[in-house]
């Protein structure tokens, strides 16, 4: 006799997936680093169209902010919060110059706005977004 897991049709998508989340943080930095080299940087808000106006692509599957892959990374949501996506970016904010300043200290919104501060560098591209993530995970902190 099967189990209703056995026989169960249903697929959960690799980004839902409780065995692809990243239980550290630098798991965050490397699930991030792949999301973003996979839909590419988006500079601005967390998503392109965040308010559905003129796509109907999904959130997690456009182009997204670095604050948005590490949220995504953990929670499958550019949107949603968890406690590891606030550890992985005050990691990060505390490490990237904008301007040859650190990020201000007040909260996670200071340290969010830091990191999509860097993200938002009129020359800023996916790729460097992408090894600064990959050398944070490597080493634990960023560049």
């Amino acid at each position: 006799m099967a189990t209703s897991l056995q026989t169960s049709s249903r697929v959960i998508p690799l980004h839902a997936s409780p065995l692809a989340a990243p239980t550290t943080v630098p798991g965050v930095f490397r699930v991030a680093a792949r999301l973003l080299a996979e839909r590419g940087l988006y500079k601005g808000d967390f998503v392109p169209d965040v308010f559905d106006r003129e796509m109907c692509v999904p959130h997690f599957l456009r182009p997204m902010s670095i604050v948005a892959a590490l949220k995504t990374a953990t929670t499958g949501d550019p949107h949603r919060t968890s406690l590891l996506s606030d550890q992985a970016i005050a990691t990060l904010a505390l490490r990237l110059k904008v301007d040859g300043e650190g990020p201000l200290f007040g909260g996670i919104f200071e340290l969010e706005a830091h990191v999509d501060a860097w993200g938002d560098v009129e020359l800023r591209t996916t790729e460097s977004a992408v090894a600064v993530l990959e050398r944070a995970a490597e080493f634990g902190v960023a560049a």
